[in-house]
Protein backbone atom coordinates (compact mmCIF):
# COMPACT_ATOMS: atom_id res chain seq x y z
CA UNK A 1 0.00 0.00 0.00
CA UNK A 2 1.39 3.50 -0.94
CA UNK A 3 2.72 5.10 1.66
CA UNK A 4 0.12 8.52 1.84
CA UNK A 5 2.54 10.41 4.23
CA UNK A 6 5.24 10.46 1.44
CA UNK A 7 6.38 14.03 0.73
CA UNK A 8 5.08 15.24 -2.67
CA UNK A 9 8.33 15.90 -5.33
CA UNK A 10 8.73 20.03 -5.33
CA UNK A 11 9.31 20.52 -9.20
CA UNK A 12 12.46 22.90 -9.90
CA UNK A 13 11.95 26.67 -9.77
CA UNK A 14 14.81 26.95 -12.78
CA UNK A 15 11.96 27.26 -15.53
CA UNK A 16 9.58 29.39 -13.47
CA UNK A 17 12.73 31.56 -13.44
CA UNK A 18 12.80 31.39 -17.20
CA UNK A 19 9.30 32.03 -17.96
CA UNK A 20 9.99 35.45 -15.60
CA UNK A 21 12.82 36.31 -17.63
CA UNK A 22 11.11 36.10 -20.28
CA UNK A 23 8.48 38.12 -19.17
CA UNK A 24 10.11 40.68 -18.35
CA UNK A 25 12.24 40.91 -21.18
CA UNK A 26 9.30 41.18 -23.75
CA UNK A 27 8.56 44.14 -21.64
CA UNK A 28 11.48 45.41 -21.63
CA UNK A 29 11.38 45.53 -25.96
CA UNK A 30 8.49 47.33 -26.55
CA UNK A 31 9.55 49.68 -23.94
CA UNK A 32 12.88 50.62 -25.58
CA UNK A 33 11.42 50.67 -29.05
CA UNK A 34 8.99 53.38 -27.57
CA UNK A 35 11.71 55.37 -26.06
CA UNK A 36 13.85 55.40 -29.76
CA UNK A 37 10.73 56.49 -31.53
CA UNK A 38 9.79 59.11 -29.32
CA UNK A 39 13.07 60.29 -29.57
CA UNK A 40 13.16 60.41 -33.05
CA UNK A 41 10.27 62.89 -33.16
CA UNK A 42 11.85 64.77 -30.91
CA UNK A 43 15.20 64.82 -33.09
CA UNK A 44 12.87 65.34 -36.34
CA UNK A 45 11.22 68.67 -34.63
CA UNK A 46 14.53 70.02 -33.69
CA UNK A 47 15.80 69.20 -37.17
CA UNK A 48 12.37 70.72 -38.69
CA UNK A 49 12.92 73.93 -36.48
CA UNK A 50 16.28 74.51 -37.98
CA UNK A 51 14.84 73.98 -41.14
CA UNK A 52 12.05 76.46 -40.73
CA UNK A 53 10.80 77.45 -37.76
CA UNK A 54 8.08 77.52 -35.32
CA UNK A 55 5.32 76.81 -38.10
CA UNK A 56 7.32 73.79 -39.82
CA UNK A 57 6.68 71.69 -36.49
CA UNK A 58 3.40 69.96 -37.46
CA UNK A 59 2.76 66.11 -36.32
CA UNK A 60 1.92 65.43 -40.22
CA UNK A 61 5.97 67.12 -41.05
CA UNK A 62 7.32 65.53 -37.85
CA UNK A 63 6.06 62.23 -38.63
CA UNK A 64 7.31 62.04 -42.36
CA UNK A 65 10.83 63.54 -41.04
CA UNK A 66 11.43 60.78 -38.17
CA UNK A 67 10.30 58.09 -41.07
CA UNK A 68 6.85 56.99 -38.69
CA UNK A 69 3.28 56.66 -39.27
CA UNK A 70 1.63 59.98 -38.41
CA UNK A 71 -0.13 57.99 -35.68
CA UNK A 72 2.86 58.13 -33.70
CA UNK A 73 2.76 61.62 -33.09
CA UNK A 74 -0.49 61.96 -31.17
CA UNK A 75 0.39 58.69 -29.55
CA UNK A 76 3.56 59.67 -27.93
CA UNK A 77 2.37 63.92 -28.02
CA UNK A 78 -1.01 65.03 -26.57
CA UNK A 79 -1.00 67.96 -29.13
CA UNK A 80 1.14 70.21 -30.91
CA UNK A 81 2.00 72.16 -27.84
CA UNK A 82 3.72 69.46 -25.93
CA UNK A 83 5.53 68.87 -29.03
CA UNK A 84 6.74 72.31 -29.33
CA UNK A 85 7.90 72.64 -25.75
CA UNK A 86 9.74 69.42 -25.33
CA UNK A 87 11.43 70.32 -28.72
CA UNK A 88 12.53 73.86 -27.35
CA UNK A 89 13.80 71.94 -23.90
CA UNK A 90 15.80 69.37 -25.85
CA UNK A 91 17.36 72.91 -28.39
CA UNK A 92 18.01 74.26 -25.60
CA UNK A 93 19.78 71.68 -23.65
CA UNK A 94 21.95 70.55 -27.17
CA UNK A 95 22.77 74.38 -27.15
CA UNK A 96 24.07 74.94 -23.91
CA UNK A 97 25.90 71.85 -24.02
CA UNK A 98 28.12 72.25 -27.06
CA UNK A 99 28.35 76.30 -26.10
CA UNK A 100 29.81 74.89 -22.69
CA UNK A 101 32.26 72.55 -24.61
CA UNK A 102 33.47 75.49 -26.85
CA UNK A 103 34.54 77.46 -24.05
CA UNK A 104 36.67 74.58 -21.81
CA UNK A 105 39.99 76.35 -22.95
CA UNK A 106 40.49 79.80 -22.65
CA UNK A 107 44.28 80.61 -23.41
CA UNK A 108 44.40 84.19 -24.34
CA UNK A 109 42.66 86.48 -21.48
CA UNK A 110 42.75 90.06 -23.36
CA UNK A 111 39.52 91.80 -24.13
CA UNK A 112 39.67 90.80 -27.90
CA UNK A 113 40.17 87.08 -27.68
CA UNK A 114 37.70 86.86 -24.47
CA UNK A 115 35.18 88.36 -26.99
CA UNK A 116 36.45 86.18 -30.02
CA UNK A 117 35.78 83.58 -27.70
CA UNK A 118 32.19 84.67 -26.44
CA UNK A 119 31.08 86.07 -29.65
CA UNK A 120 32.01 82.70 -31.67
CA UNK A 121 30.02 80.52 -29.09
CA UNK A 122 26.99 82.27 -29.96
CA UNK A 123 27.39 82.50 -33.33
CA UNK A 124 26.40 78.80 -34.22
CA UNK A 125 24.25 77.27 -36.95
CA UNK A 126 22.10 80.47 -37.63
CA UNK A 127 18.80 78.61 -38.90
CA UNK A 128 19.09 76.29 -35.85
CA UNK A 129 19.44 79.33 -33.91
CA UNK A 130 16.48 81.09 -35.99
CA UNK A 131 13.85 77.90 -34.63
CA UNK A 132 15.22 79.04 -30.96
CA UNK A 133 14.69 82.44 -30.76
CA UNK A 134 11.31 81.87 -32.13
CA UNK A 135 10.34 79.94 -29.74
CA UNK A 136 11.81 82.33 -27.20
CA UNK A 137 9.56 84.86 -28.20
CA UNK A 138 6.54 82.80 -28.29
CA UNK A 139 7.51 82.01 -24.64
CA UNK A 140 6.55 85.67 -24.05
CA UNK A 141 2.52 84.53 -25.25
CA UNK A 142 2.78 80.96 -23.94
CA UNK A 143 3.32 80.05 -20.16
CA UNK A 144 4.45 76.63 -21.48
CA UNK A 145 7.33 77.40 -22.45
CA UNK A 146 8.55 80.32 -20.14
CA UNK A 147 10.28 77.77 -17.66
CA UNK A 148 12.25 76.56 -20.88
CA UNK A 149 13.17 80.39 -22.22
CA UNK A 150 14.15 80.76 -18.30
CA UNK A 151 16.06 78.18 -18.82
CA UNK A 152 18.05 79.31 -21.86
CA UNK A 153 19.06 82.52 -20.17
CA UNK A 154 20.40 81.03 -17.07
CA UNK A 155 22.33 79.00 -18.91
CA UNK A 156 23.99 81.14 -21.20
CA UNK A 157 24.40 83.52 -17.72
CA UNK A 158 26.29 80.77 -16.42
CA UNK A 159 28.23 79.95 -19.56
CA UNK A 160 29.73 83.32 -19.59
CA UNK A 161 29.84 83.55 -15.87
CA UNK A 162 32.77 80.82 -16.13
CA UNK A 163 33.94 82.81 -19.18
CA UNK A 164 34.89 85.78 -17.36
CA UNK A 165 35.68 84.01 -14.04
CA UNK A 166 38.28 81.83 -15.88
CA UNK A 167 39.58 85.55 -17.50
CA UNK A 168 40.16 86.87 -14.14
CA UNK A 169 37.19 89.67 -14.63
CA UNK A 170 34.81 90.63 -12.53
CA UNK A 171 31.84 88.22 -12.85
CA UNK A 172 29.19 89.10 -9.80
CA UNK A 173 25.46 89.45 -11.03
CA UNK A 174 25.78 92.40 -12.35
CA UNK A 175 28.98 91.99 -14.16
CA UNK A 176 27.66 88.57 -15.90
CA UNK A 177 23.72 89.89 -16.93
CA UNK A 178 25.42 93.15 -18.78
CA UNK A 179 27.94 91.02 -20.86
CA UNK A 180 24.97 88.27 -21.58
CA UNK A 181 22.33 91.05 -22.31
CA UNK A 182 24.67 92.28 -24.70
CA UNK A 183 25.81 89.49 -26.12
CA UNK A 184 21.92 87.96 -26.24
CA UNK A 185 20.72 91.12 -28.12
CA UNK A 186 23.90 91.24 -30.51
CA UNK A 187 23.01 87.51 -31.36
CA UNK A 188 19.18 88.35 -32.02
CA UNK A 189 20.96 91.04 -34.45
CA UNK A 190 22.96 88.89 -35.93
CA UNK A 191 20.91 85.69 -37.05
CA UNK A 192 17.96 88.37 -38.04
CA UNK A 193 19.18 90.70 -40.23
CA UNK A 194 22.52 88.81 -41.61
CA UNK A 195 24.69 91.54 -41.81
CA UNK A 196 27.87 90.79 -43.46
CA UNK A 197 30.19 92.92 -40.63
CA UNK A 198 27.76 91.71 -38.13
CA UNK A 199 30.45 89.37 -36.11
CA UNK A 200 32.87 91.91 -36.33
CA UNK A 201 31.02 94.50 -35.12
CA UNK A 202 29.87 91.82 -31.89
CA UNK A 203 33.39 91.39 -31.41
CA UNK A 204 34.10 94.88 -31.03
CA UNK A 205 30.98 95.70 -28.93
CA UNK A 206 32.06 93.05 -26.57
CA UNK A 207 35.63 93.65 -26.21
CA UNK A 208 34.54 97.54 -25.12
CA UNK A 209 32.25 95.65 -22.38
CA UNK A 210 34.79 94.02 -21.56
CA UNK A 211 37.03 96.62 -21.04
CA UNK A 212 34.71 98.55 -19.40
CA UNK A 213 34.71 95.89 -16.64
CA UNK A 214 38.34 97.06 -15.83
CA UNK A 215 41.16 95.12 -16.09
CA UNK A 216 41.34 91.55 -15.12
CA UNK A 217 42.75 90.17 -11.89
CA UNK A 218 46.18 87.72 -12.47
CA UNK A 219 44.34 84.11 -12.40
CA UNK A 220 46.39 81.01 -12.27
CA UNK A 221 47.52 79.15 -15.25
Amino acid sequence: MPDQHRTATIPSAAPTRAVAVRAVTSQRRPQERAVRRREALLDAAVDLLGDGGFAAVTHRAVARRAGLPLAATSYYFTSRDQLLAEAFALLVERELAGMRASVDRLADRTPPAIAETLTGVYASDRLRQLGLWELYLQAGRDPALQAIARAWTDGCDDIVAAVLERAGYPCGPGEVRFVAGLLSGLWVEDVVEARPDSRQRAREAVARALTALGPPAKVGP
